[in-house]
């Protein structure tokens, strides 16, 4: 058996932990240059805001209807997410985290009553984080999503479903649109709606080499998991990445070069850091810039390079200085740019990646110098100490006008308790 527990509306969730004053008022949180809406409380939803609509367009209703808008704000929901991944950690031995806000946990062998151990997992995890959640229980990890949807969706399931009794999976499986399945893409639903399949049981139903025919092996293992039949395995290791991206649109349009290469540097340094903490290294580098796609009153310029590196590496100076290389060869004055992006591939793990005769002979001083980076910047606080090239005023900075404080991670932001 498997337990799929999903915070329910996560970024706005964690808005409310530290404001109680928005328990019961609409939230939305906007994405980055608090560009569209990325997030939505159900009161927010009831009032027929939409997924990724663009802020400038709603902005008259959302301040008529007195929502509350916040600028994202990874850092505290990130903490946040790692808050509530060891909190369930007490109540399985296995557990994969599959997104920021979704985790399976294993129950095979558990003799307990599984909804009541369910209840008792959401009421710990509210009452340690202050995050609601809701869990599906099913013998298969797509059931398990399934059994989530229907618990979050229908208010007297209290947050819990399990489908472990053949008639109520198969009541779900009826209640569920082919388009709602993990698993099946839109172009795929809709290939299945023009074949007159409309619901998961429904989809069950079909031949299974029809199936494998049209939606090929990963719509059979689909179809497989939906008959209770078991075929994803809990992902215990996270698999090794196979890039990193930081690319960022900017806060105003940057014609001058300096400033872009300035948000290169920190956009590079950042995808170092980020190599780093995941003990890997790249072998090829990527970067981008463009004006806006939307815009009638600039041109529109966009360009991209990239190159092999000499030899696997994760040090930032290197990294930035192959990254400039890329800036000089694509950069082009006269254009308003509105982003700029690095992206390293090819990644291997430190100490595996082959070396070459010019490999640095100083390579464990640069090793001890980038770890002493990276544990100032996480004692004292991101960007902390950082390479000059990343300027100080950083005017293309993306706009954030609406963030709440890091109140889990910035001692000045911690909430004071006046007794």
């Amino acid at each position: 058996m498997f337990a799929l527990v999903d915070c329910n509306n996560f970024y706005a969730s964690c808005e409310r932990v530290f404001n109680p004053k928005l328990r019961h008022q609409s939230i939305v949180v906007l994405s980055n240059n608090d560009g569209c809406i990325i997030a939505r409380s159900n009161e927010a939803k009831a009032l027929g805001i939409k997924m990724g609509e663009p802020y400038y367009l709603v902005k008259a209703k959302l301040k008529q209807h007195g929502v509350a808008v916040f600028s994202s704000n990874y850092t505290l929901y990130g903490d946040m997410s790692a808050r509530v991944m060891q909190t369930l950690e007490q109540f399985s031995p296995e557990i994969e985290t599959y997104s920021i806000d979704e985790a399976f946990l294993n129950l095979q062998g558990f003799t307990k009553d599984l909804t009541l151990y369910a209840a008792e997992i959401r009421k710990t995890v509210k009452q340690w984080t202050g995050i609601p959640v809701s869990i599906g229980i099913a013998p298969t990890k797509t059931l398990a999503k399934m059994a989530n949807h229907l618990a979050k969706k229908t208010p007297e399931l209290n947050g819990v479903l399990e489908l472990s009794h053949p008639t109520l999976t198969e009541m779900a499986l009826a209640k569920t649109g082919v388009q709602d399945i993990w698993g099946i893409g839109q172009q795929s639903a809709a290939f299945l709606s023009r074949s007159g399949i409309e619901t998961a049981l429904q989809f069950t139903a079909c031949e299974s080499r029809w199936v494998r025919q049209h939606l090929h092996v990963v719509g059979l293992r689909t179809q497989e998991e939906l008959r209770g039949i078991s075929c994803l395995p809990l992902e215990l290791v996270p698999p090794l990445k196979k890039g990193i991206t930081t690319s960022r649109s900017f806060g105003k349009k940057v014609s001058d070069k300096a400033e872009l290469k300035q948000a290169l540097v920190t956009y590079t340094s950042r995808a170092a850091e980020k190599l780093r903490a995941s003990h890997l290294q790249a072998r090829h580098l990527h970067v981008s810039i463009r004006t806006n796609p939307f815009s009638k009153t600039d041109k529109w310029f966009s360009n991209a390079t990239g190159l092999t590196l000499p030899h696997p590496t994760n040090y930032t100076p290197e990294l930035v200085q192959y990254a400039s290389q890329c800036l000089d060869a694509i950069y082009r004055p006269g254009f308003a740019y509105t982003k700029c992006g690095i992206m390293l591939t090819d990644l291997v793990e430190e100490g595996t990646g082959n070396l070459d005769l010019f490999y640095p002979a100083n390579a464990s001083k640069q090793q001890a110098l980038m770890q002493a980076l990276d544990q100032l910047n996480r004692h004292y606080g991101k960007g902390t100490v950082s390479l000059a090239g990343t300027g100080t005023k950083q005017r293309w900075r993306m706009l954030r006008s609406l963030k709440s404080p890091h109140y889990t991670t910035d001692l000045k932001a911690v909430i004071k308790a006046i007794a």
